[in-house]
């Protein structure tokens, strides 16, 4: 019994021995690979933009009367690919406008604080250094929601309607906590995936939502983006100033312009069961006019789920904006 118990002890250290050299050897691995891939960051999709003395990224394609801008959810790690499932959809007949804000896609990682504020003001400039003026439909997915609506109320000329991609409103934060930062078990685990090189050993299925709609080339440049950058100390950060942002927007009155909000049910991201992530979406529709709803029943990201439903709404939504 003795020796037995013996071999199975050996085998075991065997085993976490090979487990600590194969982790050590893809750590070095990533190391070198990321110096390699680092070469994507200096030829984005979109435009550089210098904003506060560092690239922000911005992609433009289309022309129309109306001008739709995409302002990604919290920790998408390429926002330019991410809604290319819609927008390729729109360009056709709308200016599209992507903003990838600092710490996301092809934009730099700065230093200090990312309060909604600051994330608002250099969104605005760095479209008006390209000369891109509103009025502007803004199509928030997630805790962008909430950037679009401080938006709204701080320069209402400049927002001519809102799409919200299944978009956190006020009260969701009542519920999510969305303050908890860098001590999330969800924070300190996709740093290490990222920093030991694991999330390198993880499928396309996992780290990219809208894989099916891009090309090889596109998918490559999403995984470099991941393995780089997501989950960086700007996403952290942002989400610590969520409280902060739905008292402000509680404290002033919201605009009364069009709101069309696709709602998904509640999985892939949200945190809420289908029920409480709906029902917060109405309670904050319950009390305001012109604004409709649209339940899919889909993940979180719906943009790539249901792109050819929210297109044909979306659609519909801008042209009767026309008429008002």
């Amino acid at each position: 019994m003795k020796k037995a118990l013996k071999n199975i002890v050996k085998v075991l250290l065997v085993i976490f021995a090979a487990l600590i050299v194969f982790v050590i050897g893809l750590t070095i691995y990533n190391k070198v690979m990321l110096k390699k891939e680092a070469a994507v960051f200096d030829n984005p999709l979109g435009q550089h933009v210098e904003v506060d003395g560092h690239n922000m990224t911005v992609y433009v394609e289309g022309e129309g009367e109306h001008t739709l801008v995409f302002l990604s959810g919290s920790g998408t790690a390429c926002p330019i690919l991410d809604f290319k499932a819609l927008y390729s959809l729109l360009s056709d007949d709308y200016r599209i406008v992507v903003i990838e804000k600092f710490g996301y896609g092809f934009s730099d990682v700065v230093d200090g604080d990312r309060d909604f504020d600051t994330i608002l003001r250099q969104d605005r400039e760095a479209l008006s250094i390209l000369g891109i003026e509103g009025p502007f439909i803004l199509c928030p997915h997630s805790m962008s929601g909430v950037e679009a609506l401080l938006w709204a109320q701080k320069f209402p000329d400049e927002v001519e309607a809102i799409a919200g991609l299944d978009m956190a409103v006020p009260e969701h934060y009542d519920i999510i906590d969305g303050s908890s930062g860098s001590g999330t078990g969800l924070n300190m685990l996709v740093d290490m995936l990222r920093g030991s090189g694991l999330l390198r050993l993880l499928g396309d299925d996992f780290i990219i939502p809208c894989a099916e709609h891009l090309t090889e080339d596109e998918i490559r440049i999403y995984r470099q983006i991941v393995y780089a950058r997501i989950l960086n100390e700007n996403v952290i950060n942002e989400g610590e100033w969520t409280d902060e942002v739905c008292d402000e927007i509680r404290s002033n009155t919201i605009p009364d312009i069009p709101i069309i909000l696709f709602i998904s049910d509640g999985t892939g991201g949200t945190g809420l069961d289908t029920e409480t992530w709906r029902g917060c979406t109405y309670d904050f529709a319950e009390s305001r006019d012109n604004v409709e709803i649209v339940e899919l029943n889909c993940g979180h990201y719906v943009h790539d789920f249901e792109s050819e439903r929210i297109s044909a709404d979306m659609r519909e939504f801008i042209e009767s904006l026309t008429h008002l």
